[in-house]
């Protein structure tokens, strides 16, 4: 197996393809969590009682 200068790249960029929606899936799961966090924080911040 020869390596020649430029191939990693091409062989990471065809890695890259086959990986499908990994990317896709973390994002919006990290946004999902982000958005019930701020979604409880509003909510909640009405409980809040000034005695």
């Amino acid at each position: 197996m020869e390596h020649l200068p430029g191939t990693w790249l091409t062989e990471a960029a065809s890695a890259a393809e086959q990986q499908g929606a990994g990317n896709l899936l973390r994002v919006v799961l990290i946004v999902m969590v982000v958005g019930c966090v701020l979604t409880a924080w509003f909510l909640l911040r009405g409980y809040k009682r000034d005695d």
